[in-house]
């Protein structure tokens, strides 16, 4: 099952011209933000990325998808904002930690005209 889990966080890449891949930030962030909320990770626990990650992998097989997460995660907001709020200011900053965003290369500087007719 865990190949799945990452079948649904993978199938929103895209390729640049230079040939660099990368993920698409919106809905793979999103799902991944839902998906580590409803994890048992404590801010105690001060988390690797790696941990981050298959504690990712965990919630989506755990609940069924990132529509059941994100769920959850309405309901924790719904019965306690106070709490979740911090919580997903917290998880933000470990997917920021696990997942950096990538370097992309630098533009190519544009070459003079010649001057040929």
């Amino acid at each position: 099952m865990e190949r799945g889990a990452d079948a649904m966080l993978a199938y929103s890449t895209q390729s640049l011209r230079s040939g660099v891949t990368v993920m698409s930030g919106g809905i793979i962030d999103h799902a991944r933000a839902e998906a580590l909320f409803v994890t048992d990770l404590q801010r105690s626990d001060c988390p690797t990325p790696a941990e981050v990650k298959r504690a990712i992998r965990l919630a989506l097989q755990r609940y069924g998808g990132v529509s059941n997460c994100a769920a959850q995660v309405a309901a924790e907001f719904g019965e306690h904002p106070e709490t979740a709020v911090a919580r997903m200011q917290w998880v933000l900053q470990l997917l920021r930690r696990a997942y950096p965003a990538p370097e992309l290369p630098r533009p190519r500087e544009p070459r003079e005209a010649t001057g040929v007719a």
